[in-house]
């Protein structure tokens, strides 16, 4: 005869046995034959295995373990775009030059591109204010460069200098892709504003792409003081008028401001006598 608690066993199944067998997912990077097709799974790693176990719990869980991808762009060469701004006469193309000469020094191909609307110095220089010359590449736009340097050249160029940056309209979209889709190191050179402050040309767009920003400043021509502005000289009111120290001089704020109210009491006063002698 069976014994009470035998007869226990029988009628009711352990809580194991009614348990729902939920399965357990874990999501691995290591490739699984049992699971994929591909006879070689360890060529391509850009897939998840599918690992499953038995849970004692009544909720299943999914565990996902990070892994590294083997993507083009992990192997991507890094580019760095470097911007030095500031007034005129505040030495940007000899820190652009010294910087130059320094890649050079450490074995690697530099070239520089300037304007062709600047021929203060010559054409086919880059010339500071004390006299330091590079040979450069006069264009009207950074787009030519590539055709122009030759495709072989500029995909062993490791490094490009631009100076005088605020003539270039194409700046933004060709430093982006020097650096983001050649790996150039670009070292970019220009003024960041205008004879009136405001924005010159595309350099202020490309400080978001930016690895450093340097902003120099000059000397204030008449108190001495940090000058952080071109003064314009002259009447002409274009943007673009290239020139030296016979139309431009640097100043500080104070002398700025004092001066543009100079500027605009002569030209007040000389439509006067104009309007007196006709």
């Amino acid at each position: 005869m069976l014994s009470l608690s035998r007869m226990k066993s029988l009628v009711s199944p352990t809580l194991s046995t009614l348990a729902p067998k939920t399965r357990r997912f874990s999501l691995y990077s290591q490739p699984s034959r049992n699971l994929l097709c591909n006879p070689n799974p360890l060529q391509k790693p850009n897939f998840f295995h599918v690992k499953t176990t038995m849970l004692p719990h009544n909720s299943p869980m999914i565990c996902i373990q990070s892994h590294s991808l083997n993507t083009e762009a992990s192997q991507s060469p890094s580019g760095e775009i470097h911007v030095i701004v500031g007034p005129m006469f505040a030495g940007k193309t000899t820190t652009l030059l010294r910087r130059i000469k320094s890649e050079s020094s450490n074995g690697r191909s530099v070239a520089i591109i300037k304007s062709n609307k600047d021929t203060r110095y010559g054409l086919h220089s880059i010339v500071t204010h004390d006299g330091d010359k590079f040979p450069c590449w006069p264009l009207a736009d950074l787009s030519s460069f590539r055709q122009e340097f030759g495709s072989d050249a500029y995909e062993k160029l490791d490094v490009i200098g631009i100076d005088e940056a605020q003539f270039f309209d194409d700046l933004y979209d060709f430093c982006r892709n020097a650096a983001d889709y050649d790996g150039k190191i670009v070292i970019v050179a220009g003024l960041d504003g205008d004879y009136l402050r405001r924005r010159f040309g595309s350099v202020l767009d490309i400080i978001p792409l930016a690895d450093s920003v340097t902003k120099l400043t000059a000397r204030c021509e008449i108190c001495g003081k940090r000058a952080f502005f071109t003064l314009r000289k002259t009447e002409e009111m274009q943007t673009e008028l290239i020139g030296g120290a016979d139309k431009y001089m640097p100043v500080c704020r104070k002398h700025y401001v004092g001066g543009q109210v100079v500027k605009e009491a002569t030209r007040i006063a000389s439509e006067y006598q104009k309007v007196q002698s006709g």
